[in-house]
């Protein structure tokens, strides 16, 4: 078993689960192990050392349904000790005012808010409203599938490598 689970929702179709893949990929071979929290208990989340939890937006900026789902679970499991990173996906053009606050809401849900990491820039997304957002940055990696789908892949990379140092991997 890896050392980091990652942690989504959706389908194994989805945008969301194709980019919890590239950020695995990042990490290397045996290092994740993925799931989708439609199918998790709160015991998986205890398995590892670091977590990786990634949404998409549905409709005006909610979590996937299978998060909405699972999320009061998530504050039973005892994750006091590990590092936790989000990911979310949005459309900043059709909805700039709750642009990825799916990730937001999975923020402002965890236990034990000091133990995150990953924060990230809003420089280079245009958007005028978002629950994601603290201090001028993201709680998390924001990804725009639907209009900046070509800077997808050099995000997660950029990002991967930051994570690599917050969760000392390096």
């Amino acid at each position: 078993m890896g050392k980091i689970g990652i942690f989504y929702g959706g389908t194994t179709q989805g945008s969301t689960y194709k980019a919890a893949q590239a950020i695995g990929k990042g990490f290397g071979k045996g290092m994740v192990a993925y799931h989708n929290v439609g199918e998790v208990t709160s015991a998986d989340f205890e398995k590892y050392d670091f977590l990786i939890l990634g949404t998409s937006a549905w409709g005006i900026g909610e979590m996937h349904e299978d998060w909405e789902r699972f999320i009061d679970l998530l504050v039973e499991a005892k994750i006091e000790d590990k590092k936790i990173a989000i990911f979310g996906l949005g459309d900043q053009v059709e909805y700039p005012e709750s642009f990825v606050d799916g990730m937001g809401t999975i923020f402002c849900r965890l236990p034990h808010k000091e133990n995150v990491v990953g924060f990230w820039p809003t420089k280079g997304y245009s958007f005028y409203f978002s629950t994601a957002e603290k201090d001028g940055k993201f709680v998390g990696l924001a990804l725009d599938e639907d209009t900046q789908p070509e800077l997808t892949g050099e995000r997660i990379e950029k990002w991967v490598s930051q994570l690599k140092k917050e969760f000392k991997l390096n």
